[in-house]
């Protein structure tokens, strides 16, 4: 399954059969990414460039931008 999130012009890509639930993406930046919550990516809580870095340490690929 793959699901987009929204920020303004940026969208967030997750791909669920690349994920290999490291928690680096929680762990770096809780405030957006809440896996026990729905939705799990909550971009409001955040700005777009920080999201996009915290995206761009994720370990599997499975969080990217388009």
């Amino acid at each position: 399954m793959i699901k987009e999130y929204k920020k303004e012009e940026l969208s967030i890509i997750w791909d669920d059969s690349k994920c290999i639930h490291a928690g680096i993406c929680a762990k770096g930046l809780p405030t957006v990414f809440k896996p026990r919550e729905r939705p799990w990516i909550q971009t409001e809580n955040e700005s777009k460039e920080r999201i996009a870095e915290q995206v761009e340490e994720c370990p599997s690929g499975a969080l990217s931008i388009k």
